[in-house]
């Protein structure tokens, strides 16, 4: 039997936020953070990170499986997110900005989104050390295809050789910052020897596609109904 497309879930911050904050989708309250992992197990989904998700993705495996991704490395997805996931038996890949260890969303603040911390060293320790995976969201949040050729280069390249250093762990899996990229930020990426890059583009990933260009689901604070139909 062919497998089905496979969704892999894209999260940002999981916290509560009242009405009126800017970009409030971006936040994912957790107790709907847990209602939907409770939901993704009671209808017998198994979720995973980007290591664990690959050999559905290329067919090798199959199974009732969904990726769960995080961009940025908030803090908050140490607090909130891995008691949950670990409750319930999952995993996830976390896409670290690897010169912004530690700091804030800055590339938010110009838009009047609050500022939101990000893990420090010892903090994505211990996301690591509780079974989940991180993975490159380049060395700055910045849009990979407006910037030149070398520096794309040193962004997404470099970004994984920091990461591996500092945490003694292959990081084989990217996430392109905005989800922006093109044929030749694609490339790159195959080159710096990365497995899998996502990117923001909204749709299940059919088996056996470009693993360097896989689409995701969104998911916002009032994502629930519809989560599993997309």
């Amino acid at each position: 039997m062919q497998q089905k497309p496979i969704p892999i879930l894209m999260y940002h911050s999981i916290a509560a936020m009242p009405k009126g904050t800017v970009m409030r989708s971006l936040h994912v309250p957790p107790k709907l953070f847990r209602l939907q992992m409770w939901l993704l197990k009671i209808l017998g989904y198994k979720g995973l990170s980007m290591n664990e998700l690959q050999p559905y993705l290329t067919g090798d495996k199959q199974g009732k499986v969904v990726g769960i991704t995080f961009d940025d490395g908030f803090k908050n997805n140490l607090t909130y997110a891995l008691p949950i996931l670990k409750k319930f038996e999952f995993s996830a890949t976390c896409y670290i900005i690897s010169q912004n260890i530690g700091g804030i969303n800055h590339w938010d603040l110009g838009k009047g989104i609050d500022e939101n911390p990000l893990m420090d060293e010892n903090e994505i320790k211990q996301w690591i050390n509780n079974g989940m995976e991180i993975g490159s969201h380049a060395q700055n949040h910045i849009r990979l295809s407006e910037i030149d050729i070398d520096t794309a280069t040193k962004e997404i390249t470099q970004s994984k050789l920091d990461l591996e250093k500092q945490f003694d762990r292959p990081v084989e899996h990217f996430c392109y910052p905005y989800g922006d990229y093109n044929n030749e930020v694609v490339s790159i990426a195959k080159n710096a020897g990365y497995q899998t890059a996502t990117t923001v583009n909204r749709s299940r990933v059919k088996i056996g596609g470009n693993l360097l260009a896989l689409p995701r689901i969104p998911i916002t604070h009032r994502t629930f109904p519809h989560l599993f139909l997309i």
